[in-house]
């Protein structure tokens, strides 16, 4: 092979790596803007409002306030305005105090979102509504599926329903990105397979049988996870990742995983 030809396949080679590098680089610096895409708040009444003070935050928490022992914590997905669900959930669980959490840096709520900054404000609003309410559901989707999982692990939760959850982003992300280190790049992983056998408040996993963005098999996993009778899962058919919310069969699946308060 001539000299010219082999330097031009070296260029070319340290080129392609350059390039490469520059990709994972890019991932690993911009990897937070991939995963949060902070939303507004619509729904800001004042009435409906809670402002939750947490180390190096202050968080917004859209509420219906009820008395009693029953409440429903909701953790949304990474695009989702939770306050949009407040009349929703107000309906469909008439005998529970709602709390939709924004998190940080979403709606009113100021700070960063990160995975440890998310599970400590997780924990802040469980033990806030259980000096006033004992019985404690959660409802956890897509991104606050591992929330809503890590949060169950450390807190006596009495019910959860995990909707399209998943069982790692490190194994989403891996699907995504198959030609990146994706283990040694991400930060935020949300191992949710991990907590999952410390769980046993009973557990229902909704599943859209269309998801492109977390492929069922990853909620098949998370399932496998806990132990044997804690969690069952329920796939919707005909729906996705987004419209699995509209299917005739989410509502009364929620009401039905979540139960009334004992």
């Amino acid at each position: 092979m001539p000299n010219s030809l082999l330097r031009l396949l070296c260029w070319l080679l340290l080129a392609a790596l350059l390039i490469y590098l520059l990709i994972c680089a890019g991932l690993y610096l911009f990897q937070r803007s991939l995963l949060y895409f902070p939303q507004p708040s619509r729904y800001q009444d004042a009435a409906h409002t809670l402002i939750l003070p947490v180390t190096g935050a202050m968080l917004q928490v859209t509420t219906e306030a009820r008395s009693g022992a029953g409440a429903v914590l909701y953790f949304g997905g990474n695009a989702e305005d939770v306050s949009l669900n407040l009349t929703t959930f107000a309906q469909a669980f008439p005998d529970r105090a709602i709390y939709l959490l924004h998190y940080r840096g979403y709606g009113q709520s100021s700070g960063e979102p990160s995975e440890a900054a998310l599970q400590q404000d997780a924990l802040a609003l469980f033990d806030q509504v259980a000096q006033q309410h004992q019985d404690i559901a959660v409802i956890g989707r897509s991104l606050g599926s591992g929330v809503a999982i890590w949060l169950a692990s450390q807190r006596p939760v009495s019910r959860m329903v995990l909707v399209t959850p998943y069982d790692s982003i490190e194994a989403v992300a891996a699907g995504q990105y198959p030609y990146v280190p994706v283990s040694w790049l991400l930060r935020d992983k949300y191992l949710s397979w991990r907590y999952a056998p410390a769980i046993t408040a009973p557990t229902l996993l909704l599943v859209a049988s269309d998801d492109r963005l977390i492929p069922p098999p990853h909620s098949q996993r998370l399932l496998q996870a806990f132990h044997p009778g804690v969690a069952r899962l329920e796939e919707l058919a005909g729906v996705n990742h987004t419209s699995i919310s509209a299917s005739p069969h989410y509502l009364p699946l929620l009401q039905q995983g979540i139960g009334s308060p004992l």
